[in-house]
């Protein structure tokens, strides 16, 4: 082997034991880099590689330390002690208090969250219940509420692998002109998912609290900056919907990304990087 052509990645990662809604957990915690901490929710039913892209964008790294965890039943991250006996269903309040709980224990001063999809979602919820938790809210293909366009039961069924059935189902999401190794490996971490994960997550997704568009005009964008970023690919949170969250939030600030769809920052994370960064310019430049 050409030990001259090996390069080390500067992501580092590490186990994080604590607490977390009652009960002990193991969660698996990565990061990279320097600076104003940037906390980075994966999708539903995926996990924190979704994130490499900014973790080994140098130039970012400069300014900001990226942070991403596995969520609990998710990746590296294991399910609490009992597993066995219960089914995994992830709700607002517990999405929000584990969130929140990560943050606490890394001892983050006001970091910038950033989530996609689910996280998206979760990342409207924070400007409207604790905006003064963080130094900015970016949602990646966030919107207020989502369509039941799908059916969740065969999603975990034992007549089907669940793991394929969840990535054929957000193969379609993804923009065609992203490079195909990096779509895959998106569809990848989908295959790799827990029984029953994909479909708890959207649980939340789906589930009478995760409908927020009522809540949406209390949102105050003085108190917290919220920047809206989504795909143009994406019809399960088309810039449609985002547009009609958006218009119901004084002083948001949304911006369409051409060429990507539901995943940016992971099926063409250099084009993602080049609609993040000016945005986290600003951020950087509010001091």
């Amino acid at each position: 082997m050409n030990a001259a052509r090996a390069q080390v990645e500067p992501i580092v990662g590490r186990y994080l034991n604590l607490e977390l809604l009652g009960r002990p957990h193991r969660l698996y915690v990565e990061e990279a880099g320097q600076g104003i901490p940037l906390l980075c929710l994966h999708t539903a039913g995926s996990d924190t590689r979704q994130w490499r892209g900014m973790m080994n964008d140098a130039e970012l790294l400069r300014d900001f330390r990226v942070i991403a965890f596995d969520m609990p039943w998710h990746g590296k991250s294991s399910p609490p002690a009992g597993w066995q006996s219960e089914a995994y269903r992830l709700t607002a309040s517990d999405y929000s208090a584990m969130t929140l709980a990560v943050a606490d224990a890394l001892a983050l001063d006001k970091p910038v969250v950033m989530g996609c999809s689910i996280g998206g979602r979760i990342a409207l919820v924070f400007a409207i219940e604790c905006p003064e938790r963080f130094r900015a809210i970016i949602g990646l293909q966030s919107g207020a509420t989502i369509d039941p366009y799908y059916e969740l039961t065969w999603l975990h069924h034992p007549s089907v692998h669940g793991g394929e059935a969840s990535a054929a189902y957000v193969s379609g999401l993804m923009a065609p002109t992203s490079p195909a190794t990096e779509r895959w490996e998106t569809l990848w971490h989908y295959m790799q998912g827990g029984p029953g994960i994909f479909k708890g997550d959207l649980y939340f997704y789906r589930g009478a609290d995760g409908d927020i568009r009522e809540r949406l005009a209390g949102i105050d964008t003085k108190r917290c900056p919220l920047y809206l970023l989504t795909g143009e690919y994406d019809y399960s949170v088309s810039p449609q919907d985002t547009q009609l969250a958006a218009d119901r939030i004084a002083g948001v600030k949304f911006s369409v990304m051409p060429r990507l769809g539901h995943f940016p920052m992971s099926e063409n994370p250099a084009l993602f990087l080049s609609y993040l960064k000016p945005v986290l310019a600003e951020i950087k430049a509010r001091g």
